[in-house]
């Protein structure tokens, strides 16, 4: 009798849950941004805080005049939610560009992209950082790969949840 009970309730749950609405593919996206973001900023400054690199996610608040705490502990952690939150943003590009191809070479690529642009292009907004190829090698190296496989989650996740979405559940993704 209590089996009966329990296998009534399973399934009762069961059928609590399917009912519940999904999450829409946009919010899908922004979940994967922001966990990104948050996840591999954390690694980044897990990689400065053992001398891997020698920036961490305190570089996202050096163009705006905050004072000298950005420099601190408080920095890194205020750098982290700022990238975790940008990193919505990257994962919406993305989901522009390249969700179609479900392949990790995209994704791959695009990490190395934004490395090139963060890193390069932008090195003047951040003018305590040297010049790209003036940076040590550990830095150069870390960075590089923490971007890697930053682009990697951020693509692969989006490229598997667009896939799913469309070939497997049939559901059409609004552009």
């Amino acid at each position: 009798m209590l089996l009966v009970e329990v296998m009534m309730l399973s399934n009762t749950e069961t059928n609590e849950r399917q009912s519940e609405p999904a999450l829409s593919f946009n919010g899908t996206v922004a979940l994967i941004g922001f966990f990104g973001g948050l996840f591999w900023s954390i690694i980044g400054y897990v990689a400065f805080y053992f001398n891997f690199a020698s920036v961490g996610p305190a570089l996202a608040l050096m163009p705006w005049a905050l004072g000298d705490w950005k420099h601190g502990w408080m920095g890194h952690l205020v750098g982290i939610g700022f990238i975790a939150i940008v990193s919505i943003a990257v994962a919406f590009l993305y989901r522009l560009v390249f969700a179609k191809i479900n392949q990790p070479w995209p994704g791959i690529l695009y990490g190395v992209a934004l490395w090139v642009v963060i890193l390069g292009l932008f090195n003047p907004m951040f003018p305590e950082l040297d010049p790209l190829f003036q940076l040590d090698v550990n830095t150069i190296i870390t960075t590089l790969c923490l971007y890697l496989v930053y682009g990697l989650f951020i693509g692969y996740s989006v490229s598997y949840e667009y896939h799913e979405r469309t070939q497997h559940e049939g559901q059409t993704i609004q552009n």
